[in-house]
């Protein structure tokens, strides 16, 4: 038979697992203490008549133990599940522990609403976004810091070997055979190559959006040259008015063509005697000159 006073002065003076002394106080670690403190009433294991509220992944619910099944360890407890609601919950605590110990049903009553606050307060802070604090061994921190050291290098061998394969392409050290160089892939080479020809149209993009430079040079040549040809073409236009003078119509110029004839030989005629009275005239070849002029479609001619 059981009997709980026997069992709470073995529990309380001489040893008790669940049992935990500090400055402030005595605690009791058992899941089914409805208080959480060490004491008499509280005591699950020293009360045969006893009920407690459990969390089960938030799911409340409601611990009952009797002396009937004290004999059966597998059936001691009995579970009721208490609704989300809080007022409904309070309402079947009530019915349930309708005739208990008024202490046990307060102590009952008021676990449920720390833990539905405690509910409360979980889903507030869940929904919240915090900063999450993690800390960092300073070994890993070592180890990242070497092999950053290491990958640098790496990369820098890297880009030197690629920049001096490449120039040994341009001045074609391998000839033909420059696909299989210490089987390097032909991909990073002509990769490296459209690499540089976008850089040359590039720059020369940026050559041609430059503003041109401004250049002088010398241009009194232009300028004498242009002046030749004024000359030319005036004393063109010259001639050309003078022949339009001239030429009238045929009937005219065939006159104006004796006239010049007659007077140019009697001035020869004149000055032959003179310079050789004795000797015998010598005739003098006659030049003959044509003159065609491009509006009047007319040819003249002209002996000297």
């Amino acid at each position: 038979m059981q009997n709980d006073e026997v069992i709470w002065q073995v529990i309380r003076h001489k040893h008790c697992s669940f049992m935990s002394k500090i400055e402030t106080g005595i605690f009791c670690r058992n899941p089914y203490n409805v208080t959480g403190i060490c004491n008499r009433s509280s005591c699950p294991l020293a009360n045969s008549r006893y009920a407690t509220i459990r969390d089960h992944d938030g799911v409340f619910y409601l611990y009952m133990k009797t002396i009937e099944r004290a004999h059966m360890p597998n059936k001691l407890w009995e579970r009721v599940k208490l609704p989300r609601n809080y007022e409904k919950a309070l309402e079947i605590i009530d019915k349930h522990l309708m005739y208990w110990p008024k202490f046990l049903v307060h102590k009952t009553k008021q676990r449920l609403t720390k833990m539905t606050q405690m509910r409360i307060r979980m889903r507030k802070l869940a929904l919240k976004t915090r900063e999450k604090i993690m800390t960092t061994p300073r070994k890993e921190k070592k180890r990242e810091a070497r092999r950053e050291e290491k990958a640098e290098k790496a990369a820098v061998l890297d880009k030197s070997i690629e920049r001096e394969l490449l120039e040994r392409l341009k001045k074609g050290v391998y000839g033909d055979a420059y696909k299989d160089i210490y089987n390097y892939p032909f991909d990073k080479y002509q990769k490296v190559l459209e690499g540089e020809e976008m850089q040359l149209d590039t720059e020369r993009e940026e050559e041609e959006e430059e503003e041109p430079e401004i250049e002088y040079v010398e241009g009194y040549d232009e300028l004498e040259e242009e002046d030749d040809i004024e000359d030319f073409a005036g004393f063109s236009m010259d001639n050309s008015r003078a022949d339009d003078d001239i030429v009238g119509s045929d009937e005219e110029a065939e006159a104006v063509i004796r006239k010049r004839e007659r007077k140019e030989s009697a001035f020869a005629s004149r000055r032959f005697e003179k310079d050789e009275p004795g000797a015998k005239s010598k005739k003098k070849p006659r030049v003959l000159v044509e003159v065609e002029h491009e509006d009047a479609g007319v040819r003249q001619k002209a002996v000297h």
